[in-house]
């Protein structure tokens, strides 16, 4: 990150910022439109079943092969190294990917993979986040509900920490599922960048060093020859690469929570 900063700058670093954005948004945009003309539920109820989950899972299975073309483009534009990309406009996410899904735009190579190839670990990869985010929030936030109660029970609570208990449980459970299925589905993360990435003439930079840039040279045929050249070549660790950008990312957003919560007790209890 420093040697990004200086060589190229701050903006490197945010680059792909607005594509991002983009992406969230076609993806909500998708998945209200699928919900709202199929009988898939967007929300499911607490009188659960077996058939509901499957049709809420089917619609977000849906909403990711929609956003694919899209989230491609966006993770080229967020790779690609500034030192050799033209000045693009914030739209120029939704051109590249309406480009992929019609064959025109800009050049790519014959080991570009097909979309067809791609929906099975884009979608993979986005239901199985879903599935473990989703479980492991509510399991956290279960459990965070309980111990507060207990506590109550147990001694008279001031009007602080009630209100700090009625909103920050919601937050933690929110970090905790995000930390624990980053890490958990980080190797297919990896695979799936690489398949997305591969035949699109992407120049990226030399992460190790900050100031030379790469071409990717991959020949992967899908994601199963993926998963095995990796494993051949780098072994299980090149399923890890950039990890240590997650656990910074995270630790910031702890730090981020941590901060929030003394700054929000300060003001409650300036105004009591």
């Amino acid at each position: 990150m420093y040697s990004f900063n200086k060589t190229q700058g701050p903006r490197a670093l945010w680059k792909g910022m607005g594509s991002t954005f983009i992406v969230q948004g076609v993806t909500l945009g998708a998945e209200g439109i699928i919900s709202e003309f199929t009988p898939l539920p967007r929300e499911i109820s607490h009188k659960w079943n077996p058939k509901q989950i499957g049709e809420h899972l089917l619609l977000k299975a849906l909403t990711y092969m929609v956003a694919m073309p899209f989230y491609s483009a966006s993770l080229i534009e967020t790779v690609q190294s500034e030192i050799i990309r033209d000045n693009t406009g914030i739209l120029e996410c939704v051109k590249e990917g309406i480009g992929r899904v019609i064959g025109m735009g800009v050049p790519h190579s014959k080991r570009l993979l097909p979309l067809l190839s791609l929906i099975f670990p884009t979608v993979l990869h986005g239901v199985l986040h879903y599935i473990i985010s989703s479980v492991i929030q509510k399991f956290v936030l279960l459990i965070l509900k309980r111990k507060t109660y207990n506590s109550h029970l147990a001694e008279s609570t001031s009007p602080v920490q009630s209100m700090l208990d009625a909103y920050f449980p919601e937050l933690i459970a929110n970090f905790a599922a995000s930390l624990c299925s980053d890490v958990i589905l980080y190797p297919l993360e990896t695979v799936l960048h690489r398949l997305h990435i591969q035949g699109t003439r992407t120049i990226i930079d030399n992460t190790d060093l900050g100031y030379e840039v790469l071409p990717i040279n991959t020949q992967y045929e899908g994601m199963r020859d993926c998963i095995n050249t990796i494993k051949q070549e780098e072994g299980v660790l090149g399923f890890y690469k950039g990890f240590g950008a997650v656990i910074i990312q995270y630790t910031l957003h702890a730090a981020v929570l941590q901060i929030t919560k003394i700054i929000y007790s300060t003001l409650l209890q300036n105004s009591i």
